[in-house]
């Protein structure tokens, strides 16, 4: 059967890769003259599979204010005469309640847990470089009540495969020496020993440079396209720069554009645009190497992200509920200089902004944090949709959960949760 997957993001490049050694020919297609260019480009960094629990959380109806109104807020909403925007938030408000955030973490860590095997089974399999490495996480936390509720979170999770410790702030230091020289008030943190964090962007690419040694492969880059054709409840085709697109089957695996293309087709996705930023800061001598850390960290009051990447210290954060406003403001990239200057202040020598590579993206997320993954209404017309801030985390349980599908196979893990539903 020959599938042309939609977007070479993380999630279209795992689902060809997938679908190609299933048997199939495959057309990966992007506008992007290379794959992983868009948002998969400068993403955080971690694989975060024990932290996977959604934005949408009870605690959000008390932060409400503070979300809307602080300056120092990580999370910024600026409404838009925008019907999507506003059903989206509709949506993710009413998913802010305890039994439905207790089972979306039950629901994205089976497939989280599921991806990690997926990866690890890719990475025998494929050799290559992505700057992956097994250090582990530290999630650090500067007020006590805080770090009481992670006390709860991490038995909770205990219950569902998780291992992770609550430990001291003297603790997180022995773990990860580096931490020593912050200049923020610790009070503790969690660890899990078993996160990884690896170069998303460069894992694209050399994925597909192998999928182009294989027959039945062809990359169309910087091929933008235009418009889906549905003649009777059937994808026939997609118009493309290049012309007039035909296959067996579809992914629709385009980011947060898959809710226009979506529509085109005839239905409607619950998807909405998360934007964030980051710096990727260069470890180019021996006292930044050595002052970086070797652990992934997250700041979690800063909502801010350190990921080690060989001598690179990839740093990201914010989320942005704007529409697809692709401007960097330069108050987003200070914020990440200033965290990298309280947290590890020997790295901090910025003499060059266009050095850090700022970075934007937008990650394409549901209300519920729960991905769309399966079949969609329109017949030959797959969905591989919705991770948000965990595309790296999850792309390749989901590309895994995806050909399950479309190949009729038994599914690896429960797939209803991540059913398509109106």
């Amino acid at each position: 059967m020959h599938i042309c997957v939609l977007g070479a993001g993380i999630i279209g490049v795992t689902s060809a890769y997938r679908l190609l050694k299933d048997g199939h020919d495959v057309t990966l297609i992007d506008a992007l003259p290379q794959a992983g260019e868009g948002t998969s480009h400068g993403n955080g960094a971690q694989l975060s599979y024990s932290y996977v629990a959604p934005l949408a959380d009870p605690s959000i109806w008390h932060k409400w204010p503070y979300y809307l109104f602080s300056a120092a807020s990580p999370l910024t909403l600026r409404a838009k005469a925008d019907p999507a925007q506003w059903r989206w938030l509709i949506k993710f408000l009413g998913a802010c309640n305890a039994p439905r955030v207790e089972q979306t973490t039950i629901e994205l860590l089976r497939l989280a847990f599921f991806s990690r095997d997926e990866l690890h089974k890719l990475s025998s399999e494929t050799p290559f470089n992505y700057a992956h490495r097994a250090a582990g996480k530290l999630v650090m936390f500067t007020d006590s009540a805080s770090l009481e509720s992670a006390r709860k979170q991490v038995a909770f999770q205990a219950a569902h495969g998780c291992k992770q410790t609550v430990i001291t702030a003297q603790q997180c230091f022995d773990i990860e020496p580096a931490l020593a020289a912050s200049k923020r008030q610790w009070v503790g943190g969690v660890y899990t020993p078993s996160e990884e964090a690896g170069d998303c962007a460069l894992f694209c690419r050399e994925l597909v440079k192998h999928m182009q040694t294989q027959a039945g492969f062809r990359f169309m880059h910087s091929t933008r396209i235009h418009k889906m054709h549905v003649t009777n409840g059937t994808l026939t085709s997609v118009s493309t720069t290049q012309g007039e697109l035909q296959a067996d089957a579809f992914v629709l695996a385009l980011g947060s554009e898959s809710a226009d293309f979506a529509k085109q087709a005839g239905f409607s996705l619950a998807l909405y645009p998360l934007k964030g930023y980051s710096i990727t800061v260069p470890l180019d001598n021996a006292t930044t190497q050595t002052a970086a850390p070797q652990v992934s960290i997250t700041d979690l009051s800063r909502k801010i992200v350190y990921a080690r990447l060989d001598n690179r210290l990839r740093v990201a954060g914010r989320v942005e509920i704007l529409g697809m406003d692709k401007r960097i403001p330069q108050k987003a990239i200070d914020e990440l200089k200033q965290g990298v200057s309280e947290l590890f202040p020997q790295c901090a020598h910025f003499t060059d902004d266009a050095r850090l590579s700022p970075w934007a993206g937008f990650r394409p997320s549901t209300p519920t944090g729960v991905p769309v993954i399966g079949p969609s209404p329109v017949r030959n017309l797959y969905l591989n949709v919705g991770q948000g801030s965990l595309g790296w985390t999850l792309a390749c349980g989901s590309a895994s959960l995806l050909a399950a599908h479309i190949n009729k196979h038994t599914l690896p893990i429960d797939g209803t949760p991540f059913h398509y539903c109106a």
